[in-house]
């Protein structure tokens, strides 16, 4: 996949001319982004009820006609936090990903989970940015911003394994599976039942999903995402944990056979829908096509 170029899910469409005049320096970049987004469950913000559904926006092209159907001005020109977009990680991330592509810059999201949030010893799922300067691959979670962190949020360690800041769903189920993590403390927080080892498979599938230029919100599900795992579930995630590492340490024919397994295979590729699973509570099924959503049917057993 050419990361240079957008996706569906990051092109800016109508307007892109906002990213025209964005820094071109990545740390003065994701101060921008801070200041077009607000995390939907930033303790320190209070976000109007009436734009819970600004968290399922998911294109870019979205995120910006919200933006600007509020301001109407540069995205540099400073926003009361409880003004900007609601979204959460993802969505710091992919608009990060979109301006870096916008000017020319290979640029992908990473999905994993992240240890440096809220309670010690628990790894929140969590979505960071991958782009090239030139040289190699850096690092960068755009969400945070300089701070009282224990590295560089610019340029943070890369993630190969599962004792790094961010390491990535792959990562993460090969440690559990060789028994060198305890599945229950990566999720989305702790007594939250929304975690453990099904959790992590299914990140596994959404990594591969991103990695194709599916840049879907971390509340959908599709394909052959549940919550159990099986035998054959566990043996699939195994496969596709390994190429995706080995695709991340530069094994071509890793990323090749990863590209031709998601373009034919149904439990892994969305194939135009995913079930949205949203906080605020509402199922919907979403055409990625059409962009329309519409009430979902029950699911079995739930």
């Amino acid at each position: 996949m050419n990361y240079a170029r957008q996706t569906a899910f990051s092109d800016p469409g109508a307007y892109a001319h906002l990213l025209d005049k964005l820094p071109t320096d990545p740390r003065e970049l994701t101060a921008t982004v801070r200041n077009v987004l607000t995390h939907y469950h930033d303790p320190n913000v209070t976000l109007p009820a009436d734009r819970a559904e600004d968290i399922n926006n998911r294109w870019i092209e979205r995120v910006l006609a919200t933006d600007q159907g509020r301001h109407d001005c540069p995205l540099a020109e400073p926003r009361a936090a409880e003004d900007r977009v609601g979204g959460c990680c993802r969505d710091f991330s992919l608009l990060t990903v979109s301006a870096l592509r916008h000017q020319g810059v290979p640029a992908r999201v990473r999905i994993g989970f992240a240890d440096y949030f809220f309670v010690p010893g628990f790894h929140h799922d969590h979505v960071v940015v991958d782009y090239w300067d030139g040289s190699r691959w850096v690092l960068a979670d755009p969400q945070i911003g300089p701070g009282d962190w224990p590295f560089d949020p610019d340029d943070m360690p890369r993630p190969n394994g599962a004792g790094t800041p961010f390491a990535t769903a792959a990562a993460v189920w090969t440690a559990h599976r060789r028994g060198e993590v305890d599945p229950a403390t990566y999720g989305v927080g702790p007594g939250i039942p929304i975690g453990g080892d099904w959790f992590i498979r299914d990140y596994v599938i959404a990594e591969l999903a991103a990695r194709q230029g599916d840049e879907l919100l971390l509340w959908d599900i599709w394909g052959d995402m549940s919550d159990s795992v099986d035998e054959a579930g566990a043996a699939l995630a195994d496969e596709l944990a390994a190429l995706l590492l080995a695709a991340d340490a530069g094994d071509e024919a890793a990323s090749d056979e990863l590209a031709d397994r998601y373009a034919k295979d149904d439990r892994l590729n969305p194939r135009g829908q995913v079930r949205c699973l949203s906080p605020t509570g509402d199922e919907t099924m979403v055409d990625l096509a059409t962009r329309v959503s519409a009430p979902a049917p029950a699911r079995a057993g739930h």
